[in-house]
């Protein structure tokens, strides 16, 4: 059927008076993967969650096989055919895939769940569908690959025929995405809808049908994938030409900034999650860490932010040890961070824009004199600076709670790129981030390397690690497993047998991220 799905002049407008969409007109035929592209703020996210019935539209209605239909809850959608998987997966990991998958929909023998009937309709949809998933596994002992599986396999034993995915690859292997890409062409050749939402336009072109580009709330065009360039895709995201590439002289490192020796750390159940790990970033370079997420690198970058204890070994800052140092004088001596998780560690999402953005700047006598706030002096500034990030906003008054998620991630970008910094520790400074976006974040961590800054960069975006860095270090388990100190021909295919753990470097070459 050419139209199995059809949003026709879907309108949004939230309390505060953003309005997400503005008449968007979008459609999937059956059997097609199709892209929605768009910059941060553009409405992706709101449109799919009136398809998923978790927000309501104002204006506009949604036809699923040319019948109308009032998506009023998730679970209407997923009445309706419609599953999600949401970028951060929704699984339980105490519970077992089994129990993951059929949360709302438990089988019962008397009174008592059927855990036998839950593996059996599991281990059906896996064998039907192609996935290699032990059902009675336990959720928090899987991949990360295979977790986004579960998440795919739990909207298809709902009888899910549309499935939206919300960048799906922004914490696989190229391994793993290959993997996945093969599974969602299999899905759409049995006649499954599958929505695609992703930045990384290099994966539109390799998977996708058609895409949609939405900006400033409206559609602006659907294109063949194959007649379109990537180049052309971002022109249609942001009305201007993007050069994809970053150019950068090759880097003239100094004095070491950050020193690691031998450092140990263990989590809350005392197991070693940084196993003895040794290496240094020096002013001047941006030295980048690849690795599937949770083989310890969350642990290594709370330890050198002062925000995780460590018991063995080193780490230090300049000269002095960070474990005798708290946030403040961490933040005195240069020391600046991106922090992974932006909503919990980045913002103060019921306050405005302009305080969060001048949150670690209150000893700043520009802004503050003894009780008093020069309110013309912060609003200069964060003025200023919001229209330099392009941080998509009403004004600096709005509530950071009010943003879309890659406009709250510039805010925290904003704040610490202005902020006095030696050391800038960047922990996935892109993520959820529109192509424009990026490539100013990642034009301005070169400059500020140019300007004799120490940049250490985690990134699951190895398009990106690779892009910026001067070195590269890869963690798997908890252990260095392979330094790069020139990665002009490192290929992205190569690094994921490292990231995966199935090649791993000798001590001595490894030894060389350590410049004592």
């Amino acid at each position: 059927m050419d139209n199995y799905l059809v949003m026709e002049n879907i309108t949004k407008v939230y309390d505060n008076g953003v309005m997400a969409n503005n008449g968007v007109n979008f459609s999937a035929k059956k059997g097609e993967i199709h892209a929605i592209c768009g910059e941060n703020g553009a409405g992706k996210t709101t449109l799919m969650k009136m398809l998923f019935g978790i927000e309501r539209p104002d204006e506009g209605q949604i036809y699923i096989k040319g019948n109308p239909v009032q998506l009023t809850s998730p679970l209407k959608a997923i009445e309706a055919g419609i599953g999600m998987v949401h970028q951060h997966f929704m699984l339980v990991p105490s519970l077992t895939v089994a129990e993951n998958v059929i949360l709302g929909i438990e089988p019962t023998k008397g009174l008592k769940f059927d855990m036998n009937k839950a593996v059996e309709m599991t281990k059906e949809v896996c064998e039907k569908y192609g996935f290699d998933i032990n059902p009675r596994a336990l959720v928090q002992d899987l991949s990360v690959g295979v977790k986004q599986k579960v998440e795919i396999v739990k909207a298809l034993v709902k009888g899910c025929e549309i499935l939206i995915l919300d960048e799906p690859t922004a914490v696989l292997t190229p391994q793993e995405t290959a993997e996945l890409f093969v599974q969602l062409k299999q899905l759409k050749e049995i006649g499954h809808t599958i929505i695609f939402i992703s930045h990384k336009l290099n994966e539109v072109k390799e998977l996708c049908d058609r895409v949609t580009v939405i900006r400033k709330g409206r559609t602006v065009g659907v294109y063949n994938v194959a007649e379109v360039t990537e180049a052309d895709i971002s022109r249609a995201m942001i009305g201007i030409d993007v050069e994809l590439k970053i150019e950068k002289k090759k880097a003239e490192p100094k004095e070491n900034i950050l020193t690691v020796k031998d450092l140990g750390i263990y989590n809350a159940i005392g197991k070693k999650v940084v196993k003895n790990i040794s290496f240094s970033v020096r002013a001047g370079e941006i030295v980048g860490i690849a690795g599937v997420e949770g083989n310890g690198q969350r642990q290594l970058i709370d330890a050198i932010t002062g925000l995780h204890p460590y018991s063995e070994g080193s780490i230090k800052l300049m000269d002095t040890e960070v474990s005798s140092m708290n946030i403040k004088q961490l933040r005195k001596t240069g020391l600046v961070h991106v922090p992974e998780d932006r909503m919990t560690l980045g913002i103060a999402a019921e306050m405005p824009i302009s305080e969060n953005m001048i949150a670690d700047k209150v000893d700043n006598k520009r802004y503050f004199s003894k009780l008093l706030t020069n309110k013309k002096a912060v609003k200069e500034d964060t003025d200023e600076w919001i229209d330099e990030y392009k941080v998509l906003c009403k004004n600096g008054d709005q509530h950071v709670s009010g943003l879309s998620g890659g406009n709250i991630q510039k805010v925290v970008v904003a704040r610490e790129f202005t902020s006095y910094n030696r050391l800038l520790v960047c922990d996935q400074p892109t993520r959820g981030i529109d192509v424009g976006a990026s490539d100013f974040i990642r034009r301005r961590l070169v400059s500020m390397r140019d300007e004799g800054k120490a940049v250490l960069l985690v990134s699951a975006d190895l398009g990106e690690v690779m892009a910026l860095s001067d070195s590269l270090i890869v963690m798997y388990g908890g252990e260095i497993v392979a330094y790069f100190p020139d990665i002009t021909n490192l290929t992205e295919d190569e690094l994921g047998f490292y990231m995966l753990g199935v090649k791993k470097m000798s001590e001595e070459e490894i030894g060389g991220a350590f410049h004592g």
